[in-house]
């Protein structure tokens, strides 16, 4: 090869480099650890405790009001 193509191609070579860090290509979901995952888990029982004491206040007000 001559020079001025080993050049070129050199220089394409690191621009395409750094056009594929730049780019996200994957479609795999980001690493959720152990203990997120445990604290995510217990924020959603959190939450379902909250929405099921709501609807079982909801269904006793309703039965005092057909009373």
């Amino acid at each position: 090869m001559n020079r001025k193509k080993k050049v070129v191609s050199t220089l394409k070579k690191k621009a395409k480099k750094a056009n594929a860090k730049l780019a996200p290509h994957s479609n795999k979901p980001r690493y959720i650890s152990k203990a997120e995952r445990e604290k995510m888990a217990l924020e959603a029982d959190v939450i379902q405790k909250e929405e099921s004491n709501q609807q079982a206040g909801k269904a006793q007000e309703e039965q005092v009001s057909a009373e």
